[in-house]
């Protein structure tokens, strides 16, 4: 796969720069944290530059563009610490979507995703559950019009910015996949906010009914395009973690070029040169690795693409806590207070482990793997 942008990638980056430069400076981007539910405005904007309809096909009305893509556009939302549901929206649910046999339902949604004007997330953790995937209690029952469905769902990753939710069950003693209206009867959604300015919520479903169209997929081929979308967001959020430490690099350097001490500026002094580029290699190994992750989706062998994924995560997130870290304190004192934006990245990146499966389980998934193969 090549990663040389081309020309139409390089406008696409270029574009993007510039309106997440604009649109999510440090004031906005705080601001639009603490609202619940979706910025109608910013969304949008991505929408036009063709964000939101990266990965869908042309016959459906979107881009159909590369792995390679995903990883630039992510790369510069990253960079701008971007929190609207593109990872959640457009590249989990659009994927799953794309990958399970309910064509009338793709039909229907995927333009309307493409265009910004639906957003989806997906509920797929249970209460009991840290990593796991298939869901456990909550059911689905069919009935002459259609299925009637029960359980709870936790940190729901931008849930309540969503139309629609796609939620996981169990239907007959095998995983089913429903897309329900947020606004249905029976749903619960209660909102809150995460400490890296990210929001997720806890979904409650009492007896919500949907319509036998609403099933997206059940048996093996509803865990299979679970776990490939789930692959998809991994690679996307490598991408934006790798993103985020170069903003963060830059960030750092541009301290240590302005802020003085003993007559000199601390770019001057060799150890912190050392610790300054020691930041820049491990993100590089993030950058390195994010490619990886994107490679990872083209292979066909689904042990070799989580294998690959599963390196990729555990690398990004030990790059982007050393820099996080190392980036607090290089700023000092002042790296600890909320009026640099420093903290934001450290957060983020911080949290970037604990998303879509902890670097303890990405390990042991990689520890299974190995024990398979020999």
């Amino acid at each position: 796969m090549d990663f040389t942008y081309n020309e139409e990638q390089r406008m696409l980056t270029d574009s993007l720069r510039r309106l997440v430069s604009d649109n999510w400076a440090l004031a906005k981007r705080r601001e639009r944290a603490q609202q619940q539910g979706l910025d109608q405005a910013a969304w949008q904007s991505l929408a036009d530059l063709g964000v939101c309809g990266l990965l869908i096909p042309e016959q459906y009305e979107g881009y159909g563009e590369s792995p390679a893509t995903l990883v630039a556009v992510q790369f510069e939302l990253g960079r701008g610490l971007v929190s609207e549901p593109v990872i959640p929206s457009a590249v989990i649910c659009t994927t799953l979507l794309l990958n399970s046999s309910n064509e009338p339902l793709k039909t229907e949604i995927l333009p309307l995703m493409a265009s910004g004007s639906l957003v989806c997330a997906v509920a797929y953790l249970e209460l009991d559950q840290r990593n796991e995937v298939g869901a456990a209690t909550s059911s689905a029952v069919a009935n002459p019009g259609g299925f009637t469905l029960d359980g709870a769902k936790k940190l729901v990753w931008l849930g309540a910015s969503a139309d629609q939710l796609i939620v996981s069950t169990v239907l007959d003693n095998e995983t089913a996949l429903f897309l329900v209206p947020a606004d249905a009867t029976g749903v619960v959604i209660q909102d809150f906010p995460t400490m890296d300015r990210y929001r997720c919520a806890s979904i409650s479903l009492n007896s919500v009914s949907v319509p036998q169209q609403a099933l997206i997929a059940r048996g093996q081929l509803a865990d299979d395009a679970l776990a490939t979308a789930l692959d998809y967001g991994v690679a996307a959020l490598c991408a934006h973690a790798a993103g985020a430490m170069e903003r963060l690099v830059e960030i750092t350097a541009e301290y240590l070029k302005t802020r003085r001490q003993f007559g000199r500026p601390l770019a001057e002094f060799q150890v912190l040169q050392h610790r300054l580029a020691d930041m820049l290699l491990h993100k590089e190994l993030a950058v390195s690795m994010a490619y990886v992750a994107a490679t990872a989706l083209s292979a066909s062998n689904a042990d070799e693409r989580r294998g690959l994924l599963s390196s990729a995560k555990v690398s990004v997130a030990q790059a982007g806590r050393f820099v996080g870290q190392n980036a607090v304190q290089l700023h000092g004192g002042m790296g600890m207070t909320d009026e640099l934006e420093v903290g934001d990245y450290f957060k983020r990146l911080t949290f970037t482990d604990y998303l879509l499966g902890d670097t303890d389980f990405h390990l042991q998934r990689l520890e299974q793997l190995f024990d398979r193969a020999n």
